[in-house]
C-alpha cells in the first residue's frame, strides 16, 4: 500500500534528522558449532531518549475481520556438506539446494507469510565459502528457500557479522533480488528502522535481534548494522511500528542455550517483560539448535526454539540427535473491526532432516505415512517424531 511505504519513509527520515539511529554493541557470549553452550547474555542496554513518531496512515479499516496465516522455520545452517551436494545437483555447474526443502514446500507455500531464520551471511561477491566458525554461505540457499515459498527471513545472529559488514551487504542484497524480505540487517540507518507490510489487509510489523555477535565488535561508525537484545529498545521498536500502523508486531529472536530443550533464564525474563508491554504479539525464537517449549505468557504466545529447520547437525558426540528434529509453526492471526488483535493455539508440523539422502527436511509425519519405508527409516522418523512430540506434542495437527 503506497500510504504504508510513505509512512516508513517520514519515519525513517525523521528518525534520522532527530537522531535516532538504532545503537548497538557487541554481547557477551560464544557460538561456535564445534561445540559451546554458555547462556546467551543479554546484550547492550541501548538509549533511553528516542523521539517518538507520529502516527501515520489512515484509521483501522471497519466493518470486517482481517485474517492472515504466519509460518514460522527455526535455523537454516547451510554446512559445508550440504554445499558439495548442491553442487553435485547441478552437475558442477553451480548449486542448488531446492531438493532439500522440496518435501516441506508444499507447506511452508501453504502460509500467507512464511518466514525463515537465515543464521548464516551469504559470502561476499568474490570470497570463498566458509563455515565454523566464521560463514559466508552460497547465494543459492535464498534462491533455494524462495522457491520453497518462504516470504521473508529473521537474520539477526550470533554469526551476523562472521564475513563483517560486506557479509550483510551481500546477505541483504541476495534476498530483496530473491523478493525475500528481512528483519535483523541493515545496510544503511533508514534500513536499520522498524517497517510495515501489508498481507491480507493485516498491517504486520517483523522485528529481529540477538544476543550477541560471537565476540565480533558491531562497527563504532555503523551500530545500525544488526540488533542486539534489549527489551527496552524491543518495545520502543515496537511502539514505533505501532505508530507506522502496524496492527500485528512480531518479534524474532536469537537466544537461549545451545542443546537445552528448555528456556535459560534469559528467554524467561525478557519474554515475560516484552509481552507484558503490550506493544508485541508474537516471539518466535531460535538458536539452541533442539526444539523448545510453546507457551502462553501474559497472554501472548512465545515459541522458545523451532530447532534446526536445515542443517549438518548432529555431529560427533557434541550435539544430540534432536539437533536434527524442528518444526514449522503456523499461527492464525485475526484482527478485528478495532483492531484487536487474536493469535490462536500454533500448528506444528514436525520435520527431520535426513542426512542419509542428501539432507532433505522431511516432514515426519507425512513420511510415516508411508507403506514402503524400511524398518530402520521408519525407526529413524518415528524417534525423531516422539523427541519432538515430548516437547511440542500438544500442538502437532
Amino acid at each position: 500500500m503506497s500510504w504504508i511505504a510513505n509512512a516508513m519513509r517520514a519515519r525513517r527520515v525523521a528518525a534520522l534528522l532527530t537522531g535516532a539511529l538504532l545503537v548497538g554493541a557487541c554481547g557477551a557470549g560464544e557460538d561456535r558449532l564445534s561445540g559451546e553452550g554458555d547462556d546467551a547474555a543479554a546484550g547492550t542496554v541501548m538509549p533511553d531518549s528516542m523521539p517518538a513518531p507520529t502516527t501515520t496512515g489512515p484509521p483501522f479499516p471497519t466493518g470486517a475481520v482481517r485474517s492472515v496465516t504466519m509460518s514460522f522455520t527455526g535455523d537454516t545452517l547451510p554446512h559445508s556438506p550440504l554445499w558439495r551436494r548442491a553442487e553435485e545437483y547441478t552437475g558442477g555447474t553451480g548449486y542448488d539446494f531446492f531438493p532439500m526443502f522440496a518435501d516441506i514446500a508444499p507447506t511452508i507455500s501453504g502460509a500467507d507469510i512464511a518466514t525463515c531464520h537465515l543464521e548464516t551471511p551469504i559470502a561476499p561477491v568474490g570470497e570463498e565459502f566458509s563455515t565454523d566458525p566464521l560463514y559466508g554461505v552460497p547465494p543459492e540457499i535464498v534462491t533455494a528457500m524462495a522457491r520453497a515459498g518462504y516470504d521473508r527471513c529473521s537474520t539477526a545472529s550470533n554469526h551476523v557479522l562472521d564475513r563483517g559488514v560486506a557479509g550483510i551487504d551481500r546477505t541483504v542484497e541476495v534476498l530483496l533480488e530473491n523478493g525475500l524480505g528481512q528483519a535483523g540487517m541493515a545496510r544503511d540507518e533508514l534500513e536499520a528502522l522498524p517497517e510495515v507490510f501489508d498481507v491480507s489487509e493485516v498491517r504486520i510489523a517483523h522485528l529481529s535481534y540477538t544476543y550477541g555477535t560471537n565476540g565480533i565488535p558491531v562497527p563504532t561508525a555503523e551500530p545500525w548494522r544488526t540488533n542486539l537484545i534489549d527489551p527496552v529498545r524491543i518495545i520502543r521498536d515496537a511502539n514505533s511500528a505501532r505508530d507506522l500502523g502496524a496492527d500485528v508486531v512480531v518479534v524474532s529472536m536469537h537466544w537461549g542455550k545451545e542443546k537445552v530443550t528448555e528456556p535459560n533464564d534469559q528467554q524467561l525474563t525478557v519474554a515475560d517483560e516484552l509481552t507484558a508491554s503490550g506493544a508485541i504479539d508474537l516471539i518466535v525464537g531460535h538458536h539452541a539448535h533442539v526444539v523448545q517449549p510453546i507457551q502462553e505468557v501474559n497472554g501472548v504466545w512465545v515459541a522458545y526454539g523451532i530447532g534446526n529447520i536445515l542443517s549438518n547437525l548432529p555431529v560427533n558426540d557434541a550435539w544430540p540427535d534432536s539437533s536434527q528434529d524442528a518444526a514449522i509453526v503456523e499461527f492464525e492471526i485475526e484482527v478485528d473491526e478495532v483492531g484487536n488483535v487474536s493469535i490462536g493455539p500454533p500448528t506444528v508440523v514436525p520435520t527431520w532432516v535426513d542426512k542419509g539422502n542428501g539432507w532433505v527436511i522431511r516432514a515426519v509425519d507425512a513420511e510415516l505415512a508411508r507403506t514402503d519405508l524400511g524398518p530402520a527409516r521408519r525407526a529413524e522418523l518415528q524417534a525423531s517424531l516422539d523427541r519432538t512430540a515430548a516437547v511440542l506434542g500438544e500442538y502437532i495437527d
